[in-house]
């Protein structure tokens, strides 16, 4: 909150409550104890407090929206998922970011089921350029981090998309809704022909490929039954 906004709290507290006096510094005081929140935080925190009681005190606004986040942080039923390739420090930092969103109203209130189903899609608007389509995405971007992108020369398969499972760039390969600890080798021959700076195998092409291994397998085990056979 800037001086200005602090200002703007202290005439609308004034406002609200009419009997209150307030100094000639009073805003000044009042904005270096507001300073860590954001304006519309305290003024519907002075709306609620002013429903109750006639006199409001700054301990009273910060008390009322420490309440209000964690109502919302409550109601958000935050989990996250995790990644493989985070540090310890990194994984705890992505988590205290996935809180502090939600504290600040970007997670939308959902049921324990839906926090935990791994089809669960979010999109936080922290800045950055978006839309973000998971969670992992989301606390990446809030913290600084991220989607991975591919660069020339490395393999980095969680930096583009699984043709296999559909995983967006910077998430984790999953089998029937579980993520797994390696991508699908599919995944990762298209992480090395980008960093060789081959094309992208054409999805026609691998499914043709599939077939006639398929074919060819079936033919063998109908030549070796016959063989049996006779």
């Amino acid at each position: 909150m800037t001086e200005e906004e602090a200002v703007q709290i202290a005439e609308y507290v004034a406002a609200a409550c009419p009997a209150q006096k307030f100094g000639e510094y009073t805003p000044d005081v009042w904005g270096e104890i507001l300073k860590p929140y954001a304006v519309d935080e305290a003024r519907t925190a002075v709306i609620a407090v002013a429903r109750r009681q006639p006199w409001i005190s700054p301990a009273e606004i910060v008390e009322e929206i420490k309440a209000r986040r964690e109502e919302r942080i409550e109601l958000a039923h935050v989990v996250y998922d995790g990644d493989p390739d985070e540090t310890g420090a990194q994984s705890a930092a992505s988590r205290r970011a996935l809180i502090a969103a939600a504290a600040n109203g970007h997670l939308p209130p959902r049921t324990p089921a839906a926090a935990l189903g791994t089809a669960d899609r979010l999109a936080l608007p922290p800045g950055d350029p978006g839309p973000y389509t998971n969670r992992i995405a989301a606390v990446r971007a809030a913290v600084g981090q991220g989607i991975p992108t591919a660069r020339d020369g490395v393999v980095n398969p969680r930096a583009i998309p699984c043709r296999v499972c559909q995983a967006l760039p910077g998430t984790s390969c999953e089998v029937r809704g579980r993520r797994m600890r390696d991508v699908h080798p599919a995944r990762l021959d298209d992480a090395k022909r980008r960093a060789a700076g081959l094309p992208p195998v054409d999805p026609d092409e691998a499914r043709a490929a599939e077939d006639r291994i398929r074919a060819a397998t079936a033919a063998l085990a109908a030549q070796a039954v016959t063989t049996e056979e006779t």
